[in-house]
This record gives structure tokens, sequence and C-alpha cells, in this order.
């Protein structure tokens, strides 16, 4: 029998591409650039190319979240660009319930409206969780303005997936500068730098006791973990300074969720699930950025020597259960229900 295959991967629409550059944001941050050529086209496709590559790499269902850097460099103007993109966003999912599902886009710098507009996006849109890029302005995600966003996370029962993002510019240039433009942007961004950051901003959120308050609150680390699983051990030790209510193992175990995010590779598998457990491990494959051709995604999971029950958690089961999924034909009345409502007022 054919698994079903969930993924959570990524989108961009012209409107927030052209903010961004309106605020000089890709002469800042490098990863900006890489939403270029062929990239670019398939982020802002949300139809039948998308649907097709899906076939082929061997998805049944992508859960659709725009791209790093989200709208965290952006003022109010993007409470309405955050609407409008969960709207954008509903729409597509309606014309398609059983292919695609979507993660909320918020306006993260007005913290009040964002957790309103996450309980809109999930209540009348159907809409799974939302996506956080790490800083936000100035702030790092544990700051408590950000608090009402994972508050409202925590009540809505949805997860946050933490995506990476460039780290601030004082960072590059202490850690990755002295090299060519293109080598520094890359080292500082796919190449080792946004992953160290998203890493960060878990612990910094572990470390400030977030769990501790919200102690329902789901996150989800991409790319096995944005490096924190690997080295779980070290940070056992601050358990001996930390003054949280548990160890640092306990909120790995009951907090995080982590997924492949295109890095099929067997031994970061069977690490992940030896942190946080087999229940607790996500299929996806970073589209666009890490597709491949000729159905690798498909083949990991055939391929990775999971028990048959955890292969189906990996797949599909564990993100059902983590977003409350009740199988496609409940996905399909409530995209239903949200394109009526969009439809109904624009």
């Amino acid at each position: 029998m054919r698994r079903v295959v969930i993924s959570v991967e990524h989108i961009l629409t012209h409107e927030i591409r052209d903010a961004w550059t309106a605020i000089g944001l890709d002469a800042v941050d490098p990863s900006v650039a890489i939403h270029s050529g062929t990239i670019e086209r398939r982020l802002f496709d949300l139809a039948e190319d998308r649907l097709a590559l899906m076939d082929e790499t061997g998805l049944d269902v992508q859960v659709l979240s725009l791209t790093t850097p989200a709208l965290h460099d952006l003022g109010p103007e993007s409470v309405d660009m955050a609407q409008r993109t969960n709207d954008l966003l509903a729409a597509a999912v309606a014309r398609h319930p059983t292919r695609l599902q979507a993660f909320a886009t918020l306006p993260v710098a007005s913290p009040d409206e964002a957790a309103l507009e996450l309980e809109r996006s999930v209540k009348t849109l159907g809409f799974k969780g939302t996506m956080l890029c790490g800083r936000v302005g100035a702030y790092n995600l544990d700051h408590p303005s950000l608090t009402p966003i994972f508050r409202s996370a925590e009540a809505l029962g949805v997860p946050i997936l933490l995506h990476p993002r460039t780290p601030d510019v004082a960072v590059r240039t202490a850690y990755y500068s002295g090299f060519t433009p293109e080598v520094e942007a890359a080292f500082s961004s796919y190449g080792l730098g946004w992953h160290y950051d998203a890493g960060i901003q878990f612990i910094r959120l572990v470390l400030a006791g977030t769990f501790d308050r919200l102690p329902g609150l789901q996150m989800i680390l991409g790319h096995w973990g944005e490096l924190v699983l690997f080295y779980a051990e070290r940070l056992a030790a601050m358990d001996r300074v930390s003054r949280l209510a548990h160890p640092i193992a306990i909120y790995l175990r009951q907090n995080l969720y982590v997924t492949a995010s295109g890095m099929f590779l067997r031994q970061y598998l069977y690490r992940a699930m030896a942190v946080v457990g087999p229940d607790r491990l996500l299929f996806s494959t970073d589209y666009p950025y890490q597709y491949r051709q000729g159905g690798d995604a498909r083949r990991f999971l055939e391929n990775c020597e999971l028990t048959e029950t955890a292969k189906i958690g990996f797949a599909h089961r564990n993100r059902e259960r983590l977003t409350g999924g009740r199988g496609h034909g409940a996905e399909m009345v409530r995209s239903q229900n949200a394109m009526t409502l969009i439809n109904r007022h624009g």
C-alpha cells in the first residue's frame, strides 16, 4: 500500500518579494538573493507545476509555509499583508484540498495582531500551525514582547515551525567574513550559519523558561534539529545552572518535533530518533531548495530501516497527531469552508 507522505514546504508571493526589495533587505540579508531563477519560480507557483513535482518526488501532501525571512523585518504594513497571504494560501488549499495544507504567515512585528491572525488562520481557514524565522528585528524569539504568539499557539494546540534565517550582520562579520562574497553568503546561510541561528533560538526559548510557562507548546526544527540534537549531552550540562523545572532532555522529548528537510541521511535519522523518539519525527523535503529528481524522497522513506509503525509515523501519522489531522475528507470540508469565506469577504 502506498504511504501518504506529508511534507512541510515553502512558498513566496510577489507582494512579499517586492516588500523585501522596498526596504533594501536584499542588500543586507544574503538569503534573499537565493530566491531567484528556478527557485523563485517554484516558490511563486501554487498550481500544477508544484503538484507535478510533488508527484515526481513521491509526495502526497505539502504543508505550505512562507519562506525565510518571512515578514520578520517588516512593520505595521505586514498585518494586512499577512492576512492577504493567508487568504491566498487558503484559496490554493481549497483548489487542491487533498494535496495542500498550510501554515499561517504572521505579522510578527505586531505580536498581538499576530496572535489574532494565527487564531483566524487556524479556526477559520483550517491552517495547521505557523512558522517563525528567528529574530524579529533586534529581538530574539524569547523576548517577552513576542509571548502572545507562543501563548496563542499553545491555546490553539498548533505547532510552530522554527525556520532558519541568516544571522545578524555583526555575527556574520565576526564569524563568517574574510572570503569572497559568494562564500560568505553561503557560509552564513545555508552552509552553516542559519542552522546555528535556528538552533540557538530554540535553546533560548528553553532556557528562558518558555516551556515551563507554556508546557503544551510544540515546536518543530528542520534539518534534523538544526544541530541541537547532536549536542544534547553538552546541553544537558546546563541543567546544573538553568533553574528550569526539568532537565533540558525533557523539553527535547516533550516540546520538540524534528523534520528531515531533504537531508536524507540514515545516521541523522537515527540520532534524531535517539534523542526525541520515533513519535516526534516528521518528513519533509525542503522544497524547492532541496528538490532533486529521481524520487529520492520516497525512496529514503521506504529504505530507512525503521519499523513499519515508525515509517508510517514518520511519513504522516506523527504530523497528523501533532496538528489534529482527521484525514483528507475532513481537510476537504475545511478547505471548502475557507474558500467560501474568502469569496464572500474578498
